[in-house]
């Protein structure tokens, strides 16, 4: 049986002529191959990067960011202005967060989403304007909604009735009156892993329909909140704006409900836009997607008679995601024979689960190309693996990479500036790695990585004057 016919094989993978190529859809615009066949990322060769960074390694494209950042921004802006309101695109923090990053996106216009307290403070220490951040979570703490309100948040995504009260409490402690959302299960969610749909009814996240409405009145009844819209949020991936259509016309129903209580200033939206993770990935580009999620919102006030609301999105997967490239270096090789006789080379990289667990959280599909050289040796079915103590880690599931791949070749995982970094764990004691930022020939760190001694200054068992293990494991 062929491997084009095999169950081991994704009917998405298609064995190529040669596995040298960087499909453009997926990897950072800047990344090519040179002319010892070797790549560079932002003008910044991967050997100069394992020289003087190691691996594995995370590499952000920050031109690709910035380009990303605009182009959502634009696309937005130009939707909104088409029926005469505005929007406001808030970059989601949870995808990828440093100061750095936070610098890049307030830089080209964008608002900030945080979602956590350590969110944010790194967005305040990255010089974001409180005013323009929103604060999300379904279970924010006493202290976190207090340190919110203290530093000025723009808005509070409230998600609870126990949160209402909660937040009401501590802004009449603090003399302000804080603008928050209700976030609303629309009872439409997209065509996703169920992990990342989020606004199915049996869930964590936000109100009914019904419960938005009565959430809406007590918020209106309390003089230190003003309510100034509703927020829902679909999903995640979702590569066009249908099922945004659906869910627009439940919010603009409850929206023009509650419009006799009150003016409701902003819609947000949500966000979850998808990128390219392989070759068959055909995300729509996001002005398609801007233009149908405005008409939607248009076309449901015009039925309804009442004027349009400005509109808010989240997008962040898409202006992080393809500005990520994760570098491995391969450390064994082995084929083995798996169902139908077929045989499947596994390649063993440095990292693994601790740096991209959405694989194993979510059986999400990567890709993967030799780096380090081109190679016209046939094309094998591959399975890229960690180094963890777990069948399940695995970081691309299935890949065509040269037959001749072998120990010392560096390998890179495209598409990996979202949630890679942000989901990175220190199982089996890993540390983890260093973010490099790679612009115009230059490269630097934005976010340090971990040593093993940074591990072990942790364990409080240690006495203090014991010694500790270096970077590469030796002791002091």
């Amino acid at each position: 049986m062929s491997a084009s016919h095999s169950a081991l094989v994704p009917e998405w993978l298609v064995a190529p002529a040669e596995a040298n190529e960087l499909v453009a859809p997926i990897w950072p615009s800047s990344a090519h191959r040179v002319d010892d066949g070797s790549v560079e990322i932002g003008g910044v060769s991967v050997f100069d990067l394992r020289d003087r960074f190691g691996t594995p390694l995370y590499v952000l494209d920050e031109d690709e960011v910035r380009q990303h950042a605009r182009r959502a921004k634009n696309a937005f802006a130009a939707a909104a202005a088409r029926h005469g309101i505005q929007a406001r695109v808030y970059y989601a923090g949870k995808a990828f967060l440093s100061t750095e990053v936070v610098r890049w996106v307030v830089d080209e216009g964008l608002s900030v989403d945080v979602c956590t307290r350590g969110e944010l403070e790194v967005a305040l220490a990255g010089g974001a304007d409180p005013a323009r951040l929103g604060f999300h979570g379904n279970n924010k703490s006493v202290g976190e909604l207090q340190r919110a309100v203290e530093v000025g948040i723009g808005s509070v995504v409230v998600d609870s009735p126990i949160e209402i009260e909660r937040l009401a409490a501590i802004a009449d402690r603090q003399g302000v009156v804080q603008p928050v959302l209700v976030r609303v299960r629309t009872g439409v969610h997209a065509e996703t892993h169920a992990f990342l749909a989020t606004a199915h009814e049996d869930q964590k996240f936000g109100f009914s329909l019904e419960g938005a409405a009565e959430a809406v009145a007590r918020i209106r009844e309390l003089p230190s909140l003003r309510f100034v819209g509703l927020h829902a949020h679909i999903g995640s991936q979702i590569f066009d704006s249908s099922g945004f259509r659906e869910s627009a016309a439940r919010l603009v129903d409850l929206h023009a409900d509650l419009l006799a209580g009150g003016e409701i200033p902003l819609l947000n939206v949500g966000g979850g836009f998808g990128i390219s993770y392989t070759a068959v990935d055909d995300p729509r580009p996001i002005e398609e997607i801007a233009d149908g999620i405005l008409d939607a919102i248009a076309d449901e006030c015009a039925v309804r008679g009442i004027p349009m609301p400005d509109v808010a999105t989240e997008p962040g997967r898409v202006i992080v995601g393809q500005a990520g490239v994760t570098l491995y270096e391969v450390g064994t090789v082995k084929t083995v024979t798996a169902a139908e006789n077929l045989e499947r080379t596994y390649v063993s990289v440095d990292g693994g689960m601790s740096d991209n667990a959405r694989p194993a959280l979510y059986g999400a599909d990567f890709s993967a190309r030799i780096v380090s050289r081109t190679s016209s040796a046939t094309p094998a079915l591959s399975r890229v693996v960690g180094h963890h103590c777990e069948s399940g880690d695995i970081v691309v599931d299935a890949e065509y990479l040269p037959a001749d791949v072998t120990p010392g070749d560096l390998l890179a995982v495209p598409a990996t500036g979202a949630y890679c970094f942000s989901l990175a764990s220190n199982y089996n004691y890993t540390p983890r790695p260093p973010v490099v930022a790679v612009r115009n020939g230059e490269a630097r760190v934005i976010v340090r990585g971990e040593t093993v001694a940074d591990l072990l200054s942790r364990d409080a068992g240690i006495p203090a004057s014991a010694p500790t293990a270096t970077p590469h494991g030796d002791t002091e």
